[in-house]
């Protein structure tokens, strides 16, 4: 196995890190540090996060290897399944996937790789719900504003 590494994109929600391992991103994390690693996985996730932080991309197009339980695959693979401005409950998620919601937003809280696998996109029967990336729900709400989701928010 590869060793992990990392880089650092400055993006309007703040500082993320792509990790790769393997060929495969396998985490998205806001952080205070700079990652300068260099791979060709690396430059094209980067280049991806930079056009989709610009408004010049909608659907990520990179090898990713999420780590966890099937059933962890099984939610990314259906958030990664909600097209670009669009949301859908975790109830909805939940019926699709023949499983509780409470346990599809614990999946959900748990995605090793956000933004990329887009988790912002997933909202409770209510509304808005808590995002885990840096800044919270505020990050959740600009990330759907970005993606012209905002009025899905009211």
């Amino acid at each position: 196995m590869n060793d992990l590494k990392r880089r650092s994109i400055e993006t309007q929600f703040g500082l993320v890190c792509v990790s790769e391992r393997d060929g495969a991103i396998v985490k998205l994390d806001w952080v205070e540090s700079v990652f300068a690693d260099r791979s060709d996985i690396l430059d094209e996730a980067a280049a991806q996060m930079t056009a989709y932080d610009l408004g010049r991309l909608e659907i990520f197009d990179i090898p990713l290897a999420v780590a966890g339980t099937d059933f962890q695959r099984d939610v990314c693979d259906a958030m990664s399944a909600i097209p670009f401005g669009y949301t859908r409950t975790y109830g909805e998620i939940a019926k699709d996937l023949g499983v509780p919601a409470q346990a599809v937003g614990q999946a959900c809280g748990g995605n090793p790789i956000a933004i990329i696998i887009p988790c912002h996109r997933v909202m409770g029967a209510k509304g808005l719900t808590g995002f885990s990336g840096a800044g919270g729900v505020e990050t959740k709400v600009a990330l759907l504003r970005h993606e012209g989701a905002a009025s899905l928010l009211i």
